[in-house]
């Protein structure tokens, strides 16, 4: 069965960095785009990042531009979100995804993605 297990949440300060990871397994994932999305208390979850099934195009939300990398290893099965410059609105829960078409781009709207893991919590604060 799929499944998708995020890793490497915590607590950074402001300016902070953090890596999360995505082990997948259950499908091919060479063959699917992936992406991270958030959800903060209180709020709806967002997409923030996605990237082609061979990491060829990827996508960014307005507010992580510049600051956050979405990268995958296709050998290691793996997603990975490199976040620098962390700020406290960044804080939320962050899940990746995948989205349920075989060789297609990424997409923006979180309900096309059919499976989530489970979440790794991001707090940044001082």
């Amino acid at each position: 069965q799929v499944q998708l297990v995020e890793s490497g949440g915590g607590l950074a300060q402001p300016g902070g960095s953090l890596t999360l990871s995505c082990a997948a397994s259950g499908f091919a994932f060479d063959n699917y785009a992936m992406s991270w999305a958030r959800q903060a208390p209180g709020k709806e979850r967002e997409f923030v990042a996605g990237i082609s099934y061979l990491g060829g195009r990827l996508v960014y939300a307005d507010y992580v531009k510049g600051r956050f990398t979405i990268s995958r290893d296709n050998a290691k099965n793996t997603l990975y979100l490199q976040m620098n410059s962390l700020k406290p609105g960044d804080t939320a829960m962050y899940y990746c995804a995948r989205l349920p078409i075989p060789k297609a781009g990424p997409r923006q709207t979180i309900s096309d993605y059919d499976y989530w893991g489970q979440g790794t919590q991001v707090t940044v604060s001082s």
